[in-house]
């Protein structure tokens, strides 16, 4: 497979072994190798085993608008590859131009990720890779009809075989699932890893890797800035649930993490998203709200919405300099060169 990625996202499998399977041909596993800052391997399913073929299937299901109602809304439409599988919009836009209330976040290491979407609702790639076919805001079909099309495409129909090998050759049927579907599209979402950033040669001991104002943005981070309290472990992001404030004061504010749960110490807690890659994943914050990481960092800056009653414990004003600002966004920029 040809990615044309930023240099920053690296995308390899390797090639560990093989083993026949029913008398069909061997099914090639792969595992992930990984970038210099992922210390850690991150969990793949007994069920769902990488290989090259679940991973190509996956990529061009990935790609197609196949799977939308009007035939024009991919996955990609939203998570677009130049912008580190993210968007530049403020929210997402569907099929018809149907417009949802939330930005679109990267995809980037959501291999690693124990919830997904911002609420968490979902608590796997498989279980979040299907729900926006059905989203009437975003690809506005249905399950049974996106298998329908696929089901029809001589191409898929090979392609789900390569993929699935033990499933019956002979009845497209119980070859073009759903199962198999959100199987392979969890699949290429799990190789897409990014790391191997300035900060991550800094810490691996290249020490000109970092500017001086790099360098004293990542002290800012990790202590006046107190950024750490959310944006922890190796991807930069606790997955845990915060209310930092956004969308404080308007009347029709998005409840959040309530809506997954329904109980009411989650209202207006968002999924902490990851800081690998930022500087290419504006516009900012669930609501798409903030334009640039420079408000970004305004908004830590003066604690987030201060009078917001439910606002996390670890956000205070911090009332950074000019000069602190600057460090903060030179670091943030350094995890995504």
């Amino acid at each position: 497979m040809r990615h044309n990625l930023p240099f920053s996202l690296i995308l390899i499998a390797f090639l560990i072994g093989a083993s026949e399977s029913h008398g069909q041909a061997p099914a090639e596993t792969y595992v992930l190798s990984l970038p210099i800052g992922l210390n850690q391997t991150p969990p793949i399913p007994e069920d769902n085993p990488l290989t090259e073929a679940k991973i190509r299937l996956g990529e061009k299901l990935f790609f197609d608008p196949i799977l939308s109602g009007d035939g024009k809304i991919s996955c990609a439409s939203c998570h677009q590859r130049e912008l580190n599988f993210a968007t530049n919009d403020r929210v997402s836009e569907g099929v018809g131009g149907r417009k949802g209330n939330r930005n679109a976040p990267t995809l980037l290491n959501r291999a690693y990720g124990k919830h997904h979407f911002w609420d968490g609702r979902s608590g796997s790639l498989e279980d979040q890779a299907l729900q926006p076919i059905e989203n009437p805001d975003e690809m506005g079909s249905s399950i049974a009809e996106a298998l329908t099309r696929l089901g029809s495409a001589a191409e898929y129909q090979e392609f789900f075989r390569e993929a699935f090998p033990d499933a019956d050759r002979e009845a497209s049927s119980e070859l073009v699932t759903a199962e198999h579907t959100a199987k392979a599209l969890a699949s290429f979402m799990r190789t897409l890893l990014s790391g191997g950033s300035q900060v991550d040669r800094f810490r691996n001991k290249e020490y000109t890797a970092l500017n001086q104002d790099a360098r004293q943005g990542l002290w800012l981070f990790e202590s006046k800035g107190g950024c750490w309290r959310c944006h922890s472990t190796d991807n930069f992001a606790d997955e845990d649930f915060h209310n930092t404030g956004v969308g404080f004061g308007d009347p029709n504010r998005d409840l959040g993490r309530f809506l997954a749960t329904g109980a009411d110490a989650d209202r207006f807690r968002y999924k902490t998203p990851t800081l690998r890659g930022v500087a290419r994943t504006a516009p900012y914050m669930h609501d798409g709200s903030l334009a640039t990481l420079e408000e970004v960092v305004e908004f830590y800056s003066r604690g987030g919405s201060p009078d917001d009653p439910g606002l996390s414990l670890h956000l205070k004003p911090l009332n950074l300099s000019d000069d602190e600002k600057r460090q903060l966004l030179a670091f943030l920029r350094a995890l995504s060169e």
